[in-house]
């Protein structure tokens, strides 16, 4: 993932910067299970990272609260198993990161397309790490052991970019 200073506005993937695209959340079979408008904040040769808003009604989780407003940085990818969620709420007030662990991200003239794989990874402002939703992908039948491995590659590289404090998890204390 490029800096957060690097700025570049258009790339490979045929995305431009200040472009609204359609991102939709398919789920592992492949079907659609939601889709919302963003845009585009930065480009780069494998990805992108847009900004989005919560427009649905307010969802209490065990860890957070996602409420109307809320102020979502997203970063997808071609080449990693993932993408990464941060959360902010009024004011901009951090709220935390959601790690979809997902297919490499598709990415189309004005639409990204993630296909997730159910396990995920929420990191909370402090730093705590909490895995998600480990029964629903331990019990999908359409995830292959191939897609599994990569899965479980992918939460073991968020856990140790976490750890590390690399971006976007540089504002964790250390």
């Amino acid at each position: 993932m490029p800096e957060r200073g690097t700025q570049r506005t258009t790339n490979g993937i045929g995305l431009q910067v200040g472009q609204t695209v359609t991102i939709c959340k398919l789920n592992s079979a492949g079907a659609e299970v939601f889709a919302y408008p963003g845009v585009v904040a930065q480009v780069w040769p494998t990805g992108a990272r847009l900004d989005a808003e919560w427009t649905l009604p307010a969802r209490s989780l065990d860890y957070t609260t996602f409420e109307p407003g809320d102020h979502f940085i997203e970063w997808y990818f071609t080449d990693h198993w993932y993408n990464i969620m941060e959360v902010r709420g009024g004011g901009e007030r951090l709220k935390g990161w959601y790690c979809n662990v997902t297919w490499p991200a598709e990415f189309q003239p004005d639409r990204v397309r993630y296909r997730d794989l159910a396990l995920d990874l929420w990191v909370a402002p402090d730093g705590a790490l909490t895995t998600l939703d480990e029964d629903e992908f331990a019990e999908d039948t359409s995830i292959d052991a191939a897609a599994r491995a990569h899965a479980l590659a992918a939460l073991a590289s968020l856990r140790e970019l976490v750890a590390r404090r690399a971006e976007p998890f540089d504002a964790l204390p250390k």
